[in-house]
């Protein structure tokens, strides 16, 4: 009976001793993914940082643009206004 008893024991300890094994390269695949997703999200903020700057500069640009549009209906006013004062002072001539 004794006999019975430690084969049993010899196999539950085997037994337990393989899902150790198991267990262990699960922890090291687990830890692996975890590194990985770590850079990944990293790399995710890095991207987020980078879109951030370009939305602030596409909005300057965008603002210096409307600036030029503006500057450029003025020039295109007074240029006009030019024109007219011409065609009056060739009139008079």
């Amino acid at each position: 009976m004794e006999k019975e008893i430690l084969e049993l024991l010899k196999q539950v300890n085997n037994k337990l001793d393989e899902h150790t094994v198991k267990l262990d390269e699960h922890t090291m695949k687990l830890n692996e993914h975890t590194e990985i997703l770590r850079a990944l999200e990293h790399l995710a903020q890095v991207n987020r940082a980078e879109h951030d700057k370009m939305f602030n500069e596409i909005a300057h640009i965008k603002g210096e643009t409307e600036s030029i549009r503006k500057d450029l209906a003025a020039v295109e006013i007074v240029t006009a206004r030019n024109m007219e004062s011409l065609a009056h002072l060739k009139l008079i001539k």
